[in-house]
């Protein structure tokens, strides 16, 4: 599955996860990625889509 939003490109960020003793080690924050059937050109296909897209109206979702 690709990790990245169909609208914006929203994509994973990488950084470092941090522990009490100062132990450093490399992470991902993933997006909140969601598997939607919407109308893409006037057909419908299944996309994933970040949940901001959807709350913001960005997808036309098919019924």
């Amino acid at each position: 599955m690709a990790k990245r939003c169909a609208v914006c490109g929203k994509d994973p960020k990488t950084g470092n996860q941090i522990s009490h003793s100062h132990i450093v080690t490399k992470r991902r924050w993933l997006p909140n990625l969601q598997r939607v059937r919407a109308l893409v050109n006037g057909s419908v296909k299944r996309i994933h889509v970040c949940t901001r897209c959807l709350k913001a109206g960005k997808v036309k979702r098919a019924i």
